[in-house]
């Protein structure tokens, strides 16, 4: 039990880590819009993706190690506490048009880039 604890507690400080960092280069680099957020959970979404269909298919790894990838570093490292900050900043802004496409490119972006993940995974396996 305690290593499943390590696993996840490992993979969180690395992926809140990444996404903390790219917050600080995307969000300052194009202040009108939070990109660092949203490629957080594009890339994460995209990476559990991938990560589902590697561990979906029989892997001889222990079972911390989806842990690790899937609850600690991709839990961390997608965000939905921030998106809903910032969308509603947005709104009370009165930026409605961003907001709107804000959510729309999280969400659906998000299921989409977990199921290219996905299929990226059954590209590489062949």
């Amino acid at each position: 039990m305690w290593l499943s604890f390590f696993a996840v507690s490992v993979g969180a400080v690395i992926g809140a880590n990444l996404r903390w960092a790219l917050g600080l280069w995307l969000n300052t680099t194009y202040h009108a819009i939070p990109y660092g957020t949203l490629v957080a959970n594009l890339s994460g979404g995209w990476l559990i993706g991938l990560m589902i269909g590697y561990f979906s298919h029989g892997t001889t790894l222990a079972p911390e190690w989806r842990l690790f990838a899937i609850t600690g570093l991709c839990g961390a490292l997608t965000t939905f506490s921030t998106f809903s900050l910032e969308m509603f900043a947005a709104i009370q802004d009165g930026k409605w048009a961003m907001a709107i496409i804000g959510i729309l490119a999280h969400v659906v972006g998000s299921i989409l880039m977990t199921a290219l993940g996905i299929y990226t995974f059954s590209l590489l396996k062949g």
